[in-house]
């Protein structure tokens, strides 16, 4: 007879998974470290593989191999955003900004997803230079990117 703890797919691998991601949420992460490769070992889902990539950026700080998951969990789910927002987290652990958000508006492309929104406004990204030939700190680019966020303001607020 069969003990469903050895099942692999059964729900002895969604506990741990679910147990992980609370664990995550509440910043515990040696145990959602714990609880998510025990998930992964049960099976190797791309929601597994980015949740317990994002763990293990967190935990032990180990960020290539917590990017080469979230590839594979991208590769095999690529029309997921929340792939895209635990690799852009990871980046922004592993202390590289400008890929996170690069990803970040790549997961935005895919879909909708609040979470990825509300990480943009927070690191500020800029927009393009209204004139791409002529350097950010031109002063006509500066003037010209004030005016558009004006704009943009007095639009939002009509």
């Amino acid at each position: 007879m069969t003990n469903s703890n050895d099942d692999l797919t059964g729900p002895a691998g969604e506990e741990l998974f679910r147990l992980g991601t609370e664990a995550l949420a509440s910043k515990d992460y040696p145990a959602a470290q714990r609880y998510l490769q025990g998930a992964l070992a049960r099976k190797r889902s791309p929601d597994h593989l980015s949740q317990y990539a994002l763990a293990l950026a967190h935990q032990s700080g180990d960020i290539q191999k917590s990017l080469t998951l979230c590839r594979e969990a991208i590769q095999r789910e690529p029309r997921n955003p929340e792939h895209f927002l635990r690799m852009g987290v990871i980046y922004l652990i592993g202390g590289r900004r400008k890929e996170a958000i690069r990803i970040f508006h790549l997961g935005l492309r895919v879909g909708k997803h609040p979470a990825i929104t509300r990480w943009l406004a927070f690191l500020g990204h800029r927009q393009k230079p209204m004139l791409p030939f002529l350097s950010r700190t031109n002063p006509l680019n500066k003037y010209l990117g004030k005016l558009r966020r004006s704009l943009s303001e007095k639009k939002r607020s009509s």
